[in-house]
């Protein structure tokens, strides 16, 4: 499922049957990722309790312009933000808005991973990569 939020209101946007980016939070908040989770429903393995890490956070890296292939700047400074990770999707082309990738980060609460997760994605920029073969 997912879902977003807006101030202090949660908006529930799509079910999808299957791992979606938008869980990719769940990569650093909790012992068990959706991903994980969707393959031992699907194998019919064990579920054990699903423990959630402090609180987390994802803020989405997307492209300003068309390229015919991408690179990426800023990735060493984002990565100097503490209890973070990035997640670079490595899709060969871009258009405006289009989701290039994701910044997930934890934090004592809310607002803090928040502001993390905004921070090392606001170091990303998608640029033109080499189009040398």
């Amino acid at each position: 499922m997912e879902f977003f939020l807006c101030g202090d209101e949660v908006i529930f946007s799509e079910l999808s049957p299957r791992p979606h980016d938008t869980g990719l939070v769940t990569l650093i908040s909790q012992n068990l990722s959706e991903f994980e989770l969707h393959l031992r429903a699907v194998l019919g393995l064990p579920i054990p309790t699903i423990t959630a890490a402090d609180a987390a956070a994802s803020r989405v890296i997307l492209a300003q312009t068309n390229m015919d292939s991408v690179a990426f700047e800023g990735v060493e400074q984002a990565l100097t933000e503490a209890d973070t990770q990035l997640l670079l999707f490595g899709k060969p082309t871009a258009r405006p808005g289009r989701r290039m990738g994701v910044a997930l980060a934890r934090g004592g609460d809310r607002k803090e991973a928040q502001a993390k997760a905004d921070r090392a994605a606001a170091c990303v920029t998608v640029i033109p990569g080499s189009t040398a073969a």
